[in-house]
């Protein structure tokens, strides 16, 4: 017989969103169980990218010292390259300190970090190489919690299985959320026209201390994006969607010669990649799900809205995500009077900022990816070109947008802790 356990709020999903809704919940007072699928965080190319919205965050939950102690680096202004030279896009370098640039941070440092503050609250439980398969269901038809296998760290061998009751299951589980489909909630897909190939290629030792600006490279239909990262370049390879068998029979010499041709001053290190086995190829997907809940179950960040890597924000939406879920949900939870119309005002406080973003990411896709992939932006006037090079202040907007995005939320004054307070004593 499958083992039953219960908890009050059980979150699917060990990624930002999860495990910062568990920290939140945890410091309210709420009994709280992450379940991860992997036995640990360490997954390459997955977003690393801390905008100023989460930085705040970190600092208003007494965590921003310990933060920033993690190995990190810091990204430049946003620009374009014209033909007249280049033009700055966003110009994080205008906003106010100490909120002026994006950290690149391995997310399994991220993670880990955030996980060692939530176990200082006794609420708090993660459960690694644990995947939820299924909902629960009461006998009313509400979703009363998960059924889980787990499985042994070495081997992957299955180990058990059961079911771990629930007041409220969460999911955090991701743009191919189990517990979405699950639920039968299916999301509206946008169209997408291109897919990512990230890979990483070294930084010499005279370029780790240049703070690099981040500007594409366009080179007939290849478009090539580099993150600096402190000792490498995190490079993305963008093109048409269902390429990748293709660029694969092409082989890695093509490869390589695609990458030199966009950034000829990295050519002497296309040995480093090895094959094309060192390519993650990123299907590149943009959706919404239009109801974020049912009785019981509440979805959000990737599980409820997957965003395309354009500004990469992601991560942070994910986050501001169980911001404000802590703040809605936590009260009820603690009281026992949790009601769908708390899940529901959730959703609402969260779907404005969500479908801004979005209509800004298929605006950029319009604008840029589109024409860039089919040749025509090269050497191509652009309205936005010319505003950003005319404009002075204009450069600002856009750096807000990325850094904040609209309606940035705050720590819920349950978990705020004093701005200096160490990381073993958040």
């Amino acid at each position: 017989m499958d083992k039953v356990e219960s908890t009050t709020c059980v979150v699917v999903g060990g990624g930002p969103a999860g495990v910062m809704l568990g920290l939140l919940l945890a410091r309210a007072g709420v009994e709280v169980t992450v379940l991860e699928k992997h036995a640990d965080f360490l997954r390459d190319f997955r977003g690393d990218t801390v905008h100023p919205s989460t930085i705040r965050l970190l600092d208003e939950l007494g965590l921003g010292e310990g933060f920033r102690a993690l190995p990190q680096s810091k990204l430049g202004n946003f620009k374009l390259p014209t033909g007249g030279g280049e033009v700055t896009l966003a110009a994080f370098d205008r906003l106010k300190p100490p909120y002026d640039y994006v950290a690149m941070v391995p997310q399994w440092d991220l993670l880990n970090f955030l996980v060692d503050a939530a176990q200082q609250a006794p609420h708090f439980t993660l459960r690694m190489n644990t995947e939820a398969t299924d909902l629960v269901y009461d006998d009313g038809g509400k979703v009363a919690g998960v059924a889980y296998r787990t499985r042994d760290a070495a081997s992957g061998a299955e180990t058990g299985t059961g079911e771990l009751r629930a007041t409220l299951t969460v999911a955090c589980d991701g743009r191919s959320s189990v517990l979405r489909q699950k639920a039968g909630l299916v999301p509206h897909e946008f169209p997408v026209p291109f897919d990512t190939w990230w890979f990483r290629l070294s930084r010499r030792a005279d370029e780790q201390e240049q703070l690099a600006s981040i500007m594409p490279r366009f080179s007939g239909k290849d478009v090539l994006l580099s993150l600096t990262r402190k000792d490498f370049y995190q490079i993305a390879y963008i093109a048409e969607k269902g390429k990748d068998a293709q660029l694969r029979a092409e082989g890695v010499q093509s490869f390589r010669a695609r990458v030199a041709r966009l950034r000829p001053d990295l050519a002497d290190r296309m040995d480093e990649i090895r094959s094309m086995d060192d390519l993650h190829m990123l299907d590149v997907k943009l959706n919404r799900i239009k109801q974020w809940h049912k009785p019981g179950l509440l979805l959000i960040g990737d599980a409820a809205h997957a965003m395309s890597p354009a500004g990469g924000v992601g991560i942070n939406l994910a986050i501001q995500d169980a911001v404000a879920a802590a703040q809605r949900i936590a009260r009820p939870l603690l009281q026992g009077t949790l009601e769908e119309a708390d899940l529901a005002s959730v959703q609402k406080r969260r779907w404005f900022p969500t479908v801004v973003i979005q209509n800004v990411q298929l605006l950029i896709q319009n604008a840029v990816f589109g024409p860039a992939l089919s040749g025509r932006l090269v050497g191509r006037p652009s309205p936005l070109v010319f505003v950003a090079r005319h404009v002075p202040w204009f450069g600002k907007l856009p750096a807000l947008m990325i850094a904040f995005g609209p309606r940035p939320e705050h720590a819920p004054d349950f978990a705020r802790r004093k701005a200096a307070a160490s990381r073993d004593a958040a």
